[in-house]
């Protein structure tokens, strides 16, 4: 039997470890974010005006010279100096990524203003008994994780949309290193079809019907926001994303479990979240399944891999003749036979075989280990 192995595993990996603050410190990080949103906006404007006179893109190191001296003085931010150079070098980072000149301003006040977002560097956070220590204020944690145990590296503060305060910060956690375990192929590949009526179509013949979290809770998100009650409408919203970032954890940990390989098509939920199927789309998270499946696969060993899915569901998993249903019109056909072979297919299981196959292609031609 065709065998493979899982990927080797670092010795040490990085996680992100998402821990709340109490609730009585949310005024003093409302006004560290202004003062980072400050800096912010500085980077903003100073970057158009160097691109106008000279047409450059200033670095984050480039915008050091220009915040010399904010942290000190009678008008000194309340910030430690590596937040706002931190500041200043996410700043280059997200306008080389978004390619603009300019990015929006970070707005501290209004009914469109900018959730809260202090960053720090290494070193600059103290943990001692359920409390850290940053910019002279300790800030009390319902600490989950027993930070005590590790080594605290990077991070942010960050706001959510109900006005409650996480720190996010970086940890190294050990990972066993040892001997590859060997799998059988047949059984621990998996190829998964993403949709709308089964948020996953699975090559073994096993189907997870999607759950609707936003539809189940319409009705009550409509009666608050007709009833202008926007904390209850954000209540809901937080309800709705925790309970599908809770079932999307559970599956995706089960699956990188008992899977050696892993093959998932290339849906793209931005562009059908155009149509008139937007709202079940989205409901579905298919990208935030897909992020899940390879971070988790990664610390794992088992091989992840999107895959172009083009014709799956058209293409017989039997003798990989093109006579499967075609056109809008086809798009009701739950269930065709092949006129070639005779061989039935669910529309669904059908095309994740066929993404199966295709990662099979994959793994003998080599995916790389980033």
């Amino acid at each position: 039997m065709t065998s493979i192995s899982r990927k080797p595993r670092p010795a040490k990996a990085v996680r992100v470890l998402r821990l709340r603050v109490k609730d009585r410190h949310a005024a003093w990080l409302c006004r560290a974010a202004r003062e980072v949103n400050l800096v912010w906006n500085y980077c903003n404007e100073l970057q158009q005006r160097v691109w106008a006179r000279e047409r450059k893109f200033l670095s984050g190191f480039d915008f050091w010279p220009y915040l010399k001296g904010c942290t000190r003085g009678e008008a000194a931010l309340g910030l430690p100096v590596q937040a706002v150079q931190e500041t200043a070098e996410q700043y280059a980072r997200s306008r080389a990524q978004h390619r603009k000149v300019r990015l929006a301003w970070r707005k501290s006040a209004g009914a469109r203003r900018s959730l809260g977002w202090v960053p720090f560097k290494v070193r600059t956070l103290r943990y001692q008994g359920g409390k850290v220590y940053f910019a002279g204020q300790w800030l009390s944690l319902w600490d989950s994780f027993g930070l005590a145990n590790y080594e605290l590296r990077a991070g942010s503060f960050s706001e959510d949309a109900r006005g409650r305060w996480y720190l996010n910060v970086c940890v190294e956690v050990p990972q066993m290193v040892g001997p590859t375990l060997p799998v059988a192929l047949p059984a621990l590949e998996v190829g998964i079809d993403l949709g709308l009526k089964a948020l996953a179509a699975l090559s073994d013949g096993s189907a997870i019907e999607a759950p609707r979290f936003y539809r189940d809770l319409e009705p009550a998100l409509a009666v608050a926001q007709r009833a202008h009650k926007s904390q209850r409408a954000r209540a809901l919203h937080a309800k709705i994303s925790n309970r599908r970032k809770d079932f999307l954890h559970k599956f995706s940990c089960a699956l990188a479990r008992k899977s050696a390989a892993i093959f998932v098509g290339n849906v793209s939920a931005t562009q059908l979240a155009t149509g008139r199927h937007a709202k079940s789309v989205l409901d579905a998270g298919w990208s935030a399944l897909r992020t899940m499946l390879r971070y988790k696969c990664d610390r794992a060993g088992v091989w992840f891999e999107e895959v172009d899915e083009a014709y799956s569901t058209q293409t017989c998993s039997a003798c990989k003749s093109r006579t499967g249903p075609t056109g809008r019109q086809g798009l009701g056909i739950r269930e065709w036979s092949c006129t070639h072979c005779g061989a039935t297919h669910d529309r669904d299981v059908n095309a994740a075989r066929n993404i199966l196959a295709v990662g099979h292609d994959r793994l003998v031609a080599g995916i790389p280990v980033l």
